[in-house]
């Protein structure tokens, strides 16, 4: 297989903001225009695998595969959003340097308990090897946002802005031409929208399998539409194929 089409291992957080008067929000970031990967799209905080996330998982017990997309999730979204899930660091600005630095994870949370379990296995989704230049084997996590945590704050680098959003405003504002919004997160994020609380989501998650979903071209009543398997938890699983963003 040409080394630009072998899946990139990925990691992706949902991370969660109870709220009282309504369903939670969900942390949202808008990717930078210039950006090669879903340039100017809403997504959630998150991206590769790197070397040092293995390292880390390599000297932890359990699924090595599974630890390090876990440890891509948090330090992905320490570096782009600020938000430390899973681990108290003492000084979170500092950390998020280190990161950005090419710091490997483990050397910058010397000292602190890392706790994966604070992680919930979601989703899995890999596109069709030829659809872009680069492929990635995201897995999706929930996690809960803790109370008094710092403020979520953007990089300015890979991505232009954050928000706090529920699932049903966010595909609302896509709905509406404001946001830019790729296949796989319209697909999750209408999946979340099904959920009032965090421990909603999470029974969800443990009730359906956690398969890799690659989406195909099915041709319906005469048009090509976008496909993902039913059974997994997804309210809508098909989409036009000239309405879907496909990165």
């Amino acid at each position: 297989m040409p080394e630009d089409l072998t899946p990139i291992p990925a990691a992706t957080l949902v991370v969660f903001r109870e709220r009282g008067d309504g369903p939670p929000e969900l942390l949202m970031l808008e990717r930078s225009a210039a950006m090669r990967f879903a340039g100017g799209a809403v997504v959630f905080p998150g991206g590769r695998v790197d070397a040092g996330d293995r390292a880390f998982a390599a000297t932890h017990p359990g699924d090595p595969d599974d630890l390090a997309a876990r440890v891509a999730a948090v330090r992905e979204t320490i570096e782009e959003a600020g938000v430390a899930i899973g681990v108290d660091l003492p000084d979170l600005p500092a950390a998020r340097r280190a990161l950005y630095d090419d710091t490997p994870f483990g050397e910058v949370i010397a000292g602190a308990a890392f706790d994966p379990a604070a992680l919930v296995p979601f989703a899995r989704w890999l596109p069709h090897q030829g659809v872009a230049h680069r492929i990635f084997d995201t897995r999706f996590y929930l996690a809960r946002w803790r109370d008094g945590a710092p403020d979520p704050a953007v990089d300015g680098n890979e991505n232009s802005q954050l928000f706090w959003s529920s699932a049903r405003a966010t595909l609302a504002a896509a709905d509406a031409g404001k946001v830019r919004m790729i296949f796989p997160t319209r697909r999750n994020l209408e999946r979340l929208a099904l959920f009032n609380s965090f421990e909603d989501a999470v029974a969800d998650a443990r009730a359906h399998p956690i398969d890799t979903i690659t989406p195909w071209i099915e041709v319906r009543d005469g048009v090509d539409h976008l496909c993902i398997p039913e059974g997994l938890g997804y309210p809508v699983t098909a989409q036009p194929l000239g309405a879907a963003l496909r990165a």
